[in-house]
C-alpha cells in the first residue's frame, strides 16, 4: 500500500487569469479513508464578477476565433496528455475513498469522454464556426427571400457546478461539449473532493494547450458567483435536488433567463422481467449487476440502482443470492489492492446514508447488512467513512412512499415485488423521473411493453440480456453518445448526447434574407445563390474552389436498351422497370421507368471529370431522392454546384459537399442528392 502522507495542500482557485489563494488558511478537507487533513480549502476574497469578465472578454473571444475542428483537436490534445500523466490523478484519488477500480471510471472514464467528443466533432460537424441546422425554408415564390437556422456560440460563460462522486468524469464530460461549442468554462467542484478536480485542472492549464481563458476553476465556495451571470452564460449543476432548486431560483439566473441544466437525485430502478427465473443467464446478470451498482464507488453514483423490481415468484431467490454476493464485498483503504469497496467520501455523507436508511426502514425491513458495523481488510472504521452494503425489502411497494422518496446514497437498495410487467412499470414511475432504468429479460414481448412503458419516465433504459453480456457496458455508465439527464425528480435536463450536448451551449438562430445573403453567413451554397461558371470544378483544389462553383453537363437520352442492360448487369429486374401492363398498374407510373440507380450512375457519367486531378474520391451521397419518374426517351443533364468545404485539419485534403440537381427535358428534377468528395488542399499535392 502507498503511503499517501499527511502534509495538507493549500488548493488555490485559477480565476481572472492567474492561480489566486483566498484570505486565510483554509478550511480543511479530510481524507476519506483515513481521517487525516488532506487539503485546505478557501475562496474568501476572490472577484467572482471579475472571474465571469474575463471569461467572456479572453476566453471567448479566443474560443470563437478558432473552427470547431480546431477545438476538437484542441481537445484531443489535451486529452492525450492527461493520458501521460494520469497516474498521478490515480494517486490522488485514494483519497476520495475510491478504489483504483472506482477511479478508473473517472479518471480513465472522463478523459476517455472527451477524447469521444473530440472525435466525434470532427466527424460530425463541419471545419466551421457557424452550424446551419436543417433545411433552407423558401419563404417567397419567386426563391428570393429564404431562411435557415443557424447556431453561434453563446458569448458567456459556461458555469458547471458538479458533485463530489466524480470530480474528473464530471468536470470533463461538461467542458467537452462546452468548449467544441466555442464557450469557455468556469468549473465549481465539490469542496469535499476539489483537490482532484484541481490538481487535473492545473496539469491541462500548465500544458499550454487551451487558449487563454478558455478554463477556470473555483474551489471552495463560489459566494456570489451567481449572482453575476448573465442572459449569455449557461449553468450546469449536478448534486441534490434542494440545492440544484434554490441555485435555479437565484435572482440573475431568473431575471435573465439564464439556460440552466440540473441533474439531481435519482431513484433508479432495476426491474429482472417474469421469464428470468433462477439459472437462467439474465437473472445472473441481474444479481451481479445490482451488487456491483451497490459497491463501485460505494454506491456514491447518480446512476446507481436504489430500487431492484423483481417477479413475486423469484424475490426470495434474488434475496438469497443478493446476501451472498453482498456478504463477499472486501471493504477497506482505496489503495489496498484486496479492497473491493473504498470509503464513502466523508464520515458526514456516511451518517447521512445512515440516517435515510433509518427513514427507509419505516417502509422496508433490512434483509442483508448492518449499517452500523463494517468488517475490514484494513483501515480504521471509527476514523474512515466505511460502511457496510445494505438491502432492504418493501413488502408492500406500492404504498411505501418513503421508499420511492428518500435516496440513501451510498451501498444502499430496497428490493421490491411485482405481479405483472404493468406493475413493475407502475414501481419504477414512482420515483417520479430518473436519470436510468435496467430491465434484465430474453423475452422479447416482456421488453417491448416494459421499457415503452419506462421511457418517458427515464433518460436512459438499458436491456440486459445474454446477447449483449460480453459487450454492454452496464446500467450505470453514461457514454458520450447518449443522454445523460432525466426527467422529473432527475432535473429535467439533459447532458452528452453527443453532438446535442454542444448545441446546448449555442444560440439557435432564424436568418432570412436573399439566397446570396444566407450563403455568406451559413459558408452553404442556396439555391438562388450567385454561381461561377468556368473551368470544371473537378479541376480546382481546396485552394481555388469555391462555394457556388458550378457545372452544368451536356444532355443523355435514356433509352430502352439502357433500362434492359442496367437490368440484366445488376439483377434489378423490379416489375416497374421491365414489365409494361404491370407498371401502368402502378398509381405511381406511366409506363416503364428507368431505374433510380440508373440515373444516378448516368448523372455521375456526365458530371465526372475523369482525369487524375484534385478530386481524391467520392465516399458517399447524402439525401438523394427521386422526384419525377424517367421514362424512355426522355434526356437527363445534370446541375452540379459546390456547397460546403470543410478542410481537415492536420491533412492535405478537405470534404468537399456538391448539390447535384438532375432534371429531365421539360427541366422537372427527376433526381437530387448530395455528393460528398475527398478534395486536395492543393494540386499538385505539396510534398
Amino acid at each position: 500500500m502507498k503511503d499517501m502522507g499527511t502534509t495538507p495542500r493549500r488548493l488555490e482557485s485559477f480565476v481572472a487569469g492567474a492561480w489566486r489563494k483566498g484570505q486565510g488558511e483554509g478550511r480543511p478537507v479530510l481524507n476519506a479513508a483515513t481521517g487525516e487533513v488532506h487539503a485546505l480549502v478557501g475562496t474568501e476574497g476572490l472577484d467572482f464578477k471579475a472571474a465571469l469578465e474575463w471569461g467572456r472578454e479572453v476566453g471567448g473571444r479566443n474560443l470563437r476565433r478558432m473552427t470547431i475542428h480546431e477545438r476538437a483537436l484542441m481537445l484531443k490534445s489535451v486529452g492525450m496528455k492527461l493520458m501521460e500523466i494520469k497516474e498521478e490523478f490515480y494517486q490522488e484519488n485514494f483519497a476520495t475513498g475510491a478504489t483504483r477500480k472506482d477511479g478508473w471510471v473517472d479518471i480513465d472514464g472522463g478523459i476517455g469522454t472527451m477524447l469521444t467528443f473530440a472525435s466525434k466533432a470532427r466527424r460530425e460537424l463541419p471545419n466551421s464556426r457557424v452550424l446551419s441546422e436543417g433545411p433552407v425554408e423558401t419563404l417567397s415564390r419567386d426563391g428570393s427571400f429564404v431562411a435557415q437556422h443557424i447556431l453561434t456560440p453563446m458569448q458567456g460563460v459556461a458555469v458547471h457546478i458538479n458533485a463530489f462522486n466524480f470530480p474528473v468524469w464530471g468536470m470533463l464530460e461538461k467542458i467537452a461539449p462546452s468548449l467544441i461549442a466555442g464557450m469557455p468554462c468556469l468549473v465549481k467542484p465539490a469542496t469535499q473532493t476539489a483537490y482532484l478536480t484541481e490538481l487535473v485542472v492545473r496539469r491541462m492549464l500548465e500544458s499550454g494547450l487551451l487558449p487563454e481563458g478558455a478554463l477556470q476553476i473555483v474551489t471552495g465556495s463560489a459566494g456570489d458567483l451567481l449572482s453575476h451571470v448573465s442572459e449569455q452564460d449557461v449553468v450546469t449543476f449536478t448534486g441534490s435536488a434542494a440545492t440544484g432548486q434554490m441555485l435555479k431560483a437565484s435572482p440573475a439566473i431568473l431575471a435573465n433567463s439564464v439556460r440552466f441544466t440540473m441533474e439531481a437525485d435519482s431513484l433508479n430502478a432495476s426491474i429482472l422481467g417474469p421469464d428470468a427465473g433462477p439459472g437462467s443467464v439474465e437473472f445472473d446478470l441481474f444479481v451481479k449487476e445490482i451488487a456491483r451498482e451497490m459497491t463501485v464507488k460505494a454506491g456514491q453514483k447518480c446512476t446507481a440502482i436504489r430500487r431492484v423490481m423483481v417477479a413475486k415468484a423469484h424475490e426470495e431467490a434474488v434475496i438469497e443470492a443478493l446476501s451472498v454476493r453482498l456478504a463477499k464485498t472486501a471493504i477497506g483503504l482505496p489503495e489496498d489492492d484486496a479492497t473491493r469497496m473504498g470509503a464513502l467520501v466523508s464520515c458526514g455523507d456516511r451518517d447521512s446514508v445512515r440516517e435515510k436508511i433509518a427513514m427507509l426502514r419505516q417502509d422496508a425491513e433490512i434483509v442483508a447488512g448492518n449499517p452500523d458495523a463494517v468488517t475490514l481488510v484494513s483501515g480504521d472504521p471509527d476514523k474512515g467513512a466505511f460502511m457496510s452494503p445494505v438491502l432492504l425489502r418493501a413488502a408492500r411497494p406500492m404504498s411505501a412512499d418513503i421508499v420511492h422518496s428518500v435516496e440513501a446514497f451510498g451501498p444502499v437498495a430496497t428490493i421490491m415485488a411485482y405481479e405483472d410487467a404493468e406493475e413493475a412499470v407502475a414501481l419504477a414511475r414512482k420515483g417520479k423521473g430518473s436519470l436510468v432504468s435496467s430491465l434484465f429479460t430474453n423475452d422479447t414481448a416482456v421488453a417491448q411493453e416494459i421499457v415503452t412503458g419506462l421511457a418517458a419516465y427515464h433518460g436512459r433504459v438499458l436491456i440486459g440480456n445474454r446477447g449483449s453480456a460480453k459487450s454492454s457496458t452496464g446500467h450505470g455508465s453514461p457514454l458520450a453518445p447518449l443522454v445523460h439527464g432525466g426527467p422529473g425528480r432527475a432535473g429535467g435536463g439533459e447532458e452528452m448526447g453527443g453532438m446535442r450536448g454542444v448545441k446546448h451551449f449555442m444560440q439557435r438562430t432564424a436568418i432570412q434574407g436573399t439566397p446570396e445573403m444566407l450563403s455568406a453567413v451559413t459558408g452553404q451554397w442556396v439555391e438562388g445563390a450567385p454561381v461561377r461558371q468556368d473551368i470544371h470544378p473537378f479541376r480546382k483544389s481546396l485552394a481555388e474552389l469555391q462555394i457556388g462553383d458550378q457545372f452544368v453537363s451536356a444532355v443523355r437520352e435514356v433509352t430502352e436498351a439502357d433500362v434492359e442492360h442496367f437490368a440484366e448487369f445488376t439483377g434489378d429486374t423490379f416489375y416497374a422497370h421491365m414489365d409494361s401492363d404491370a407498371a401502368k398498374a402502378n398509381p405511381f407510373f406511366e409506363d416503364r421507368v428507368a431505374h433510380g440507380y440508373l440515373i444516378a450512375s448516368f448523372a455521375a457519367g456526365l458530371f465526372v471529370e475523369p482525369n487524375p486531378g484534385p478530386v481524391l474520391a467520392n465516399y458517399g451521397v447524402d439525401n438523394l431522392r427521386f422526384l419525377t419518374p424517367v421514362y424512355f426517351g426522355d434526356s437527363l443533364r445534370v446541375r452540379l454546384t459546390c456547397k460546403e468545404i470543410n478542410p481537415r485539419e492536420n491533412a492535405g485534403h478537405g470534404e468537399v459537399r456538391w448539390d447535384c440537381q438532375v432534371t429531365n427535358q421539360k427541366g422537372e428534377v427527376v433526381a437530387q442528392y448530395d455528393v460528398l468528395t475527398m478534395v486536395a488542399k492543393t494540386w499538385p499535392a505539396s510534398e
